[in-house]
């Protein structure tokens, strides 16, 4: 059994490719010849190495991205869970107040419907997330609402945040 690997519309292209070639003067073949050689050139640096210079470049930019995210993170801190079994009493308001002081956060409390709306100027970030945390896990009270902003100083933000039983 023998197989046939040739084409015959190949072989009929590539014979007038060959007529067609021969026809041709000297000079008009090597124009024709430094002609592909550029396009090919062309193709290759477009088509091939732009793009991968293209790709290097957006992945080098991503790592510094994660790289500068995971300094930060390691730069805030750890957060630290509040010891289970201490529940706080009294009302809701005294019940932010003294999370906050335990955070050395200071808050000011006001009435907001069936809970309390505190405001914390400025404090660090890990110790309003404390705080938050303690408060949820310290009391019968959630959050329902919080604007966590960002301040000029590093590490530094400004929250306001409704608790509700």
């Amino acid at each position: 059994m023998k197989i046939e690997l040739r084409d015959p519309r190949l072989e009929a292209a590539i014979a007038r490719f060959e007529a067609w070639w021969a026809t041709l003067s000297p000079r008009e073949r090597v124009l024709l010849t430094v002609l592909g050689v550029l396009l090919a050139g062309a193709v290759l640096v477009y088509g091939v190495v732009k793009p991968l210079q293209a790709a290097r470049a957006e992945a080098q930019a991503d790592i510094r991205t994660y790289e500068t995210l995971s300094a930060r993170i390691r730069a805030a801190g750890t957060l630290q869970p509040q010891t289970p079994g201490q529940r706080r009493t009294g009302s809701p308001a005294e019940i932010v107040q003294a999370a906050a002081q335990a955070q050395a956060l200071s808050v000011a409390v006001e009435p907001a419907g069936g809970g309390v709306r505190a405001v914390v100027t400025e404090g660090e970030y890990a110790k309003v997330v404390n705080w938050l945390t303690d408060v949820n896990r310290s009391s019968g009270l959630a959050v329902t609402s919080a604007r966590i902003t960002k301040r000029p100083t590093a590490g530094m933000v400004q929250a306001e945040v409704t608790f509700a039983p």
